[in-house]
């Protein structure tokens, strides 16, 4: 068991946000939920940018490959709107694609809202780490990690990367029993 503290990426899509035009709701959102979720040490590192492929990949990049993150959760940019490019980006860093995030993560919002199938979110891997695409409202940012984060902690077990200890009070992961 790897003991050492995790380090989760936070990436907002947003070209208002990242302007200052408004407060970045979302990344507080995914901040807030990780601390429910969490009993284990993890350090947050946070990035607000504009909605830009371009710079979505480099910063999934720099998030993996130099800040060490185990997990990289993005919000916003999932959408049909031209401007959303995070899937495109998501699918250009990794190595590998794990469409069953995505598949649930609509299932999940499709009982709150018809307007879930317009909802392109994805998941994968680069290296030894995962990279989740949520959608950019804050109430659909916790329903849908509620929805795939008790499978979140295995998967990065099976990436060697730190174990994650959670509230399970709060959301209960699964790992399979030791035999």
């Amino acid at each position: 068991m790897n003991e050492k503290k995790a380090k989760i990426g936070i990436i907002t899509a947003s070209d208002r946000a990242s302007k200052g035009i408004y407060e970045d709701l979302s990344g507080r959102a995914i901040i807030d939920t990780m601390n429910d979720y969490l009993t284990s040490p993890w350090e947050e590192v946070y990035r607000c940018i504009e909605d830009d492929q371009k710079t979505l990949e480099e910063t999934m990049k720099d998030l993996v490959d130099n800040e060490g993150c185990c997990l990289v959760v993005t919000t916003g940019g999932t959408g049909p709107a031209a401007r959303d490019v995070t899937p495109e980006a998501t699918e250009a860093v990794c190595d590998r694609m794990m469409p069953g995030f995505g598949e649930l993560m609509r299932a999940e919002s499709l009982k709150f809202v018809p307007t879930a199938i317009l909802s392109r979110q994805t998941a994968g891997l680069r290296g030894s780490s995962l990279i989740v695409n949520l959608p950019g409202k804050p109430k659909s940012i916790r329903e849908c990690l509620d929805a795939v984060f008790p499978a979140i902690p295995y998967c990065i077990d099976l990436m060697e990367g730190p174990f994650l200890v959670c509230n399970e009070d709060v959301i209960k992961p699964f790992r399979p029993k030791a035999k």
